[in-house]
């Protein structure tokens, strides 16, 4: 009998230890234990940036997203006087959650017993509250969360201690300023849970490795893998580039783009802030995939995309986003496909991790980033 228990930790060390050019894909252990999860959850999705979506789709007042971030209900609301604000999604009184999904209010009200708070998470009323000498309306606020807005993105943090976040990932504006991306408009926003573990789907936006064959059936003939750049990246994020030909317009930069020259005009940015904002970004539009474990062998995804302030005025714009959209949803299920399968295969008692491509390099890196994190 084999009684050797895994310590995942201690794997994905030992894997990350081993030079790039000898390195192997991460231990099974790490998308499978239970320890490794709450390591994730204790050292990273409590401590670190993580992004709730595009601030253009929380643009009127009262308008608000609700997420769980480290097993805590949340919610990010655009307040009367126009701040975006996060703050806890459960009622001050007998503990319920507020809100679901997304939505716009102008009070919020506990679904249970009726008590009211104002966007700012203010108590605004509590019926039959009279009788209890104790209770004072004005002690009661939700309890605030960091929240801040970066490029666009709406970034929260359960972390009080955290670095702000155009410091934290100041080279990454350096690297993407021509492409302008906070005046990037969020067109769509929807979230699904697929049956993987989510550093399988990080890994798989991490490289275009996959792209011929995953995703033949769409933009898989039009991949070049000799073309794909990976460098090596810094501590807190990792980026490849693809170039793109002229078969979709809104790919490439508007003919009144004065900032881009050269190839940098074809080149998309494939962008994976850590631990789980995966932006796909082209000179013309951009779409996204937040992260979020919903235990080892799910995984919540937040996605949305939009496009540049460059073709918003178009004519044909919202045909070409449209057609973008079919062909993402294509994607999207050749994804889904894919990375159940990885998920479904790294638990058989036989699966064992092969050597990585060069063109994985983000991969190596990203998992350096998690053994960094969890062994801290």
């Amino acid at each position: 009998m084999n009684l050797h228990v895994p310590n995942p930790v201690a794997e994905l060390a030992a894997n990350v230890a081993t030079p790039f050019g000898e390195a192997r894909a991460m231990p099974k252990s790490v998308y499978t234990s239970e320890k490794f999860l709450a390591a994730e959850m204790k050292h990273i999705f409590s401590k670190e940036w993580y992004c709730v979506g595009r601030a253009s789709g929380l643009a009127n007042p009262g308008d608000y997203v609700t997420f769980e971030l480290a097993n805590q209900p949340l919610m990010v609301v655009r307040g009367l006087d126009g701040t975006l604000r996060c703050q806890s999604n459960v009622c001050l009184h007998r503990m319920s959650t507020l809100l679901e999904g997304r939505g716009n209010r102008r009070i919020i009200t506990c679904p249970y017993h009726g008590w009211s708070y104002e966007t700012d998470g203010k108590l605004r009323g509590a019926p039959a509250m009279q009788g209890n000498e104790g209770f004072c309306k004005e002690n009661y606020r939700l309890p605030q969360v960091k929240c801040e807005v970066w490029l666009g993105w709406v970034m929260v943090s359960l972390n009080p201690e955290a670095k702000p976040v155009a410091e934290h990932f100041a080279d990454v504006e350096d690297l993407i300023a021509p492409y302008d991306m906070a005046n990037y408009t969020e067109w769509f926003n929807e979230s699904f849970i697929w049956a993987t573990n989510w550093k399988v789907l990080a890994e798989n936006f991490m490289e275009s490795y996959h792209l011929p064959v995953c995703h033949a059936g769409t933009i898989g003939g039009l991949s070049k893998l000799d073309e794909m750049v990976c460098p090596p990246s810094p501590p807190h994020f990792n980026w490849h580039t693809i170039l793109k030909d002229d078969k979709l317009k809104i790919a490439l930069a508007h003919p009144n783009n004065t900032r881009m020259q050269g190839d940098l005009r074809r080149t998309t940015f494939l962008l994976a802030l850590y631990p789980s904002l995966l932006i796909t970004l082209t000179p013309g539009y951009f779409w996204y995939l937040s992260l979020h474990p919903k235990g080892t062998g799910h995984v919540h995804v937040t996605f949305g995309g939009g496009m540049s302030q460059d073709f918003v005025q178009d004519a044909d714009a919202p045909k070409h986003f449209e057609q973008l959209k079919a062909l993402l949803d294509k994607v999207n299920v050749e994804d889904k496909g894919c990375t159940e399968r990885v998920y479904k295969g790294l638990c058989s008692d036989m699966a064992v991790p092969g050597h990585l491509s060069h063109l994985e390099r983000p991969n190596y890196d990203f998992a350096t980033y998690l053994s960094r994190k969890v062994g801290s």
